[in-house]
């Protein structure tokens, strides 16, 4: 008699930029013939991600596979969004191999795992690991502990700050830590930021590095911790806390119309992301006498820019 294997659920997390989407289109590219389902969560209104990820042309990734949460984290629409969605890939003809579940820059992985000891999903789906990306550059700069973070009227100084609250609570439930952007990083930066997370992780973690976020599925899937059953071994800021909220962050939309000349909107945003303040511009632009997008992405002052896969770049009705 064969038992019902669990289908397993990575939960990819970590801070706004760190490179979760990057590390998300490397893995579709390198499946190898694994059939994956993503669920991929927004903090604000406007979805990009799903968008990126579209175009990873390979044959175990259909638009179907590719589910999006936008306006809100995951950690807190659990009951409104997540939990749908998980039923409804669940309830397919052809159930995916595994389920990889981006949450928000802003999310809280801990209220997420424990959505899967709810009826709808508990003894069909197990938590693989939690995956937490960081930009080793913004840890470096102890851009977590920054004041000019604080929000006017925010939380006192002996008050944790929003983002190191936010970055504490997605290391402290890791299973794998991906210092990502370690092309960014000297010799010296690179072992000073090791060390700097190594302390602040449980023993059991593993601490990997990566640039572009290129990970090995193998590192990645696979590793059987069944988060669910262990998450008294993983503290929180807000454990003691009745629920949370994000008012310490904003997201926004700029619409703009075609652009002329794309090294005008680059220097544009260069000097947005130079704002102390904005932490992540993300999005497409229409670029006139051209039939493709460009997509824009920026973490502080350092920007990026492409017109990739047509397939995700072409503007939508």
């Amino acid at each position: 008699m064969t038992l019902h294997r669990k289908i397993p659920a990575t939960i990819v997390t970590g801070f706004l930029g760190a490179g979760k989407t990057s590390l998300i289109r490397h893995l579709l590219a390198n499946a190898r013939g694994k059939k994956l389902a993503l669920v991929i969560n927004e903090f604000g209104a406007l979805g990009i991600d799903r968008e990126l990820l579209l175009g990873c042309g390979d044959a175990t990734c259909s638009e179907e596979d590719i589910v999006e949460l936008a306006n809100g984290c995951i950690c807190c629409t659990v009951a409104d969004d997540f939990l749908p969605t998980m039923e409804k890939l669940l309830a397919r003809d052809e159930p995916p191999d595994h389920i990889i579940i981006e949450t928000s820059g802003l999310a809280l992985p801990k209220p997420l795992v424990k959505a899967f000891a709810w009826p709808e999903v508990a003894g069909r789906v197990t938590v693989d690991a939690v995956v937490v990306v960081v930009d080793g550059s913004a840890v470096a700069d102890e851009t977590f502990n920054d004041p000019r973070y604080w929000k006017p009227g925010g939380p006192a100084p002996d008050h944790d700050l929003p983002l190191a609250e936010v970055f504490g609570d997605q290391l402290a439930c890791a299973d794998l830590v991906i210092v990502n952007k370690s092309d960014l990083l000297d010799d010296a930066r690179q072992r000073t930021v090791t060390e700097a997370l190594r302390n602040g992780l449980r023993a059991s973690v593993k601490l990997i590095s990566a640039s572009h976020a290129a990970v090995d599925i193998a590192v990645l899937l696979g590793l059987e911790a069944e988060v669910e059953s262990d998450l008294s071994a993983r503290p929180s800021h807000h454990d003691a806390l009745p629920g949370h909220d994000h008012d310490d962050f904003e997201s926004f939309v700029v619409a703009l119309p075609p652009i002329v000349d794309k090294t005008i909107l680059e220097r544009a945003l260069r000097a947005a992301g130079n704002e102390p303040r904005v932490l992540r511009i993300k999005g497409f632009a229409a670029v006139a006498g051209k039939e493709l997008r460009l997509a824009v992405q920026g973490v502080g002052p350092r920007l990026s820019s492409c017109f990739p896969n047509p397939s995700i770049t072409r503007p939508s009705n």
